[in-house]
Order: structure tokens, then C-alpha cells, then sequence
């Protein structure tokens, strides 16, 4: 399984970004899809999640409720994370990744098992 983020920059508070990452090496509608995001100095956190049937379930850690919006296109094999209102503290690396097992969404690292090479994010204020 590889994954491949891409989107990251530098942008003022306030603004947009979309970061996407596309995934290969299996049947990418089975399995669930999680960003993740690494602070300066900081563990790595959950951010958002989406689950396969559709990806109607998605979860979201409470600081990014509202403003970020997970999404994903299974002909494409990929997972989107539109942010919006971005602020200083979302500055990080983010990471998609996604589990071993299908058909199971997690919010924690330690429940996923591939990862991509993360992308920067860098929120200006």
C-alpha cells in the first residue's frame, strides 16, 4: 500500500487549503482513510477520518469541526481534506494514512498502519 500527500504550503490565517493524498496497492473503497497532522515539537494527532459504504461516516477531532471537511473519491483512490479558516495552531506536517483491517475507522495513530510522507502546512498569523 503506498499513499501520497500533496496540497501543503504557507497562507495566511484565514485562508484555504486542500491537501490530497491518493492511494495504491489495494482495493481503496474498503478501507478507511485518516489525516493526521504533527505540531512543531508536538505527537502526532488525529484529525479527521472517513469510513468506506460510501463514506458517509466521518469524524473529526473538536478543534477542526466546522472548518474542515474530509472527503473521498474512490474511482480516484483518493482522500481530500478541505481546510477552511485555518488558524496559527493548524500549522503542522499532516499525514493521511490508513488501517490494515478493512472496513474499520480508528482516530488514533497507533490503529493505522500505512502512511504517507506528510505534507507541510504553515499558517501565518
Amino acid at each position: 500500500v503506498q499513499l501520497q500527500a500533496s496540497g501543503g504550503g504557507l497562507v495566511q490565517a484565514g485562508s484555504s487549503l486542500r491537501l490530497s493524498c491518493v492511494a495504491s496497492g489495494r482495493t481503496f473503497s474498503n478501507f478507511a482513510m485518516g489525516w493526521f497532522r504533527q505540531p512543531p515539537g508536538k505527537e502526532r494527532e488525529f484529525v479527521a477520518a472517513i469510513g468506506t459504504w460510501g463514506g458517509r461516516s466521518t469524524y473529526y477531532t473538536d478543534s477542526v469541526k466546522g472548518r474542515f471537511t474530509i472527503s473521498r473519491d474512490n474511482d480516484k483512490n483518493t482522500v481530500d481534506l478541505q481546510m477552511n479558516r485555518l488558524k496559527p495552531e493548524d500549522t503542522a506536517i499532516y499525514y493521511c494514512a490508513t488501517p490494515e483491517r478493512s472496513h474499520y475507522v480508528g482516530t488514533s495513530a497507533a490503529e493505522y498502519d500505512y502512511w504517507g510522507q506528510g505534507t507541510q502546512v504553515t499558517v501565518s498569523s
